[in-house]
């Protein structure tokens, strides 16, 4: 069997009330016509169609990286209307499911069903709803034979009384497509050219249509706006915390967790409520991850904590390392096994060497720094001179006094010792002591000045 699929994505979606086209709204930080392409992808399809429209050049620089044949459908007059823009590039002998690039969570499973169901002629995908306002009514005899479907805006109101709904998914031998589509007439209020009609030519033709349904609403919910923007992206992220559950690994709270992206997980990995990760992250093995952390494209190795109230983006994490709280390591930095960040330190392109401290109130950027070195609270590297940045690099074993300043280009040697309060500027050999700071004066009998204007 070949299949080729259709995404219709041409739709303006006005009442999300954005320039944005509706299909490049994200859901778990992938557009919405991202996932439906995802999910076509997987069922291996010989060819992927995507019928844009409205934004269509967003639509083609936000997704370009994908092998589709892109299908532009001038005139946005009905779902049946787009799906003949496609046709032509369809091989003949094909089964052809249309999707739709607004429906992001449709099951695998499902449209294999579907397909299955389609060998031979046109099959639909229903739906039963508690409030089926706004969707087409599947209408059938007394023996459950599908008759038709009518859409709510012109159905009757005994027809509106039924609770079995189109989810617009079907799937049909392209030759039906080819058959039927051009005998679709518009004559409804919307004046369109509706796809499901096909189903009433084939049942007219005398033809068995098949169905099956979804396992649920949220599975075929489109998104017209905001609300149900949001209905899709917490059933998306309940299931995916779910499956990393069914894996072993323990959330506080799943209705608290995002996923923006991709989270690859390890044993026994423990995660507190309101944790957000983005982009790629890859946590190993008893990794325990804080309250209220981001973590965008990090790779965390084996027993490392993340403290709570910490940020982390484009980072590398070493084995056993601690992190924060309230730390914030931004992009290239990278962390030896058993490093320590504390709370209040912030890093860029910094590496922080085996078992090093920079524990508390910090600044380190633009730095190589060797094993078991201490940073001292308040230090900071001077890396930029208004120009150019420039790094500095500290050896093993060096001691950073409190409350320090490191102006880049320097080199601390191992051993090296920085005394608190100092302002570095020349490089410190190994084993040395650098001491840059005035000397203090004690003035006897000093008293305060008297305040103006009096007491109050």
């Amino acid at each position: 069997m070949k299949l080729e699929i259709v995404i219709l994505a041409a739709g303006q979606g006005t009442r999300m009330k954005s320039r944005l086209p509706k299909v490049l709204h994200t859901v778990g930080g992938k557009t919405l016509l991202e996932h439906v392409i995802c999910t076509a992808q997987a069922l291996e399809p010989t060819a992927i169609h995507v019928v844009i429209g409205h934004g269509s050049d967003q639509v083609l620089q936000a997704l370009s990286q994908y092998d589709i044949n892109w299908v532009i459908q001038e005139q946005q007059l009905g779902t049946g209307h787009a799906v003949m823009q496609a046709l032509p590039a369809i091989s003949s002998g094909s089964v052809v499911l249309v999707l739709y690039g607004d429906v992001p969570l449709t099951r695998l499973s499902t449209l294999q069903y579907l397909v299955q169901q389609a060998q031979q002629g046109p099959a639909l995908l229903t739906a039963t709803l508690q409030n089926p306002q706004g969707y087409g009514r599947i209408l059938r005899d007394e023996n459950g034979t599908l008759l038709a479907v009518v859409e709510d805006k012109d159905a009757t109101a005994s027809e509106r009384q039924i609770r079995e709904i189109n989810t617009g998914l079907l799937a049909a031998p392209l030759q039906d497509f080819k058959d039927y589509l051009p005998r679709v007439e518009n004559s409804n209020r919307q004046a369109e050219y509706y796809l499901p009609d096909i189903i009433s030519l084939a049942v007219a033709e005398g033809r068995e249509v098949a169905s099956c349904t979804a396992s649920s609403e949220l599975e075929i919910l489109g998104v017209n706006d905001r609300v149900q923007l949001s209905q899709v992206e917490r059933e998306y992220q309940r299931r995916l915390a779910e499956e990393l559950m069914r894996e072993g690994v323990s959330i506080a709270d799943a209705a608290r967790l995002d996923i923006r992206g991709s989270l690859t997980c390890g044993d026994e990995v423990s995660i507190d409520i309101n944790v957000i990760f983005e982009g790629a992250v890859t946590l190993g093995n008893r990794v325990s991850i804080g309250a209220n952390c981001v973590l965008h494209d990090v790779k965390v190795a084996d027993d490392a904590i993340i403290h709570p109230m910490s940020h982390l983006q484009d980072v590398v994490v070493g084995r056993a390392c601690n992190v924060g709280p309230y730390a914030r390591l931004r992009l290239g930095t990278v962390m030896a096994d058993g490093a320590r960040i504390g709370n209040f330190v912030e890093t860029k392109k910094a590496n922080i060497g085996a078992n090093s401290k920079v524990n508390h109130l910090s600044y380190i950027g633009d730095c190589d720094m060797g094993a078991e070195v201490n940073i001292g609270a308040g230090t900071i590297t001077c890396n930029f001179d208004g120009v150019n940045k420039h790094r500095t690099e500290i050896g093993n074993g060096v001691f950073i006094g409190s409350n320090s300043t490191l102006v880049a280009p320097l080199r601390i040697e191992d051993q090296g010792f920085v005394a608190a309060g100092s302002t570095v500027t020349k490089s410190v050999d190994k084993g040395d002591l650098a001491v840059s700071r005035a000397q203090q004066r004690n003035i006897q009998g000093w008293k305060r000045p008297g305040k103006q204007g009096g007491e109050d």
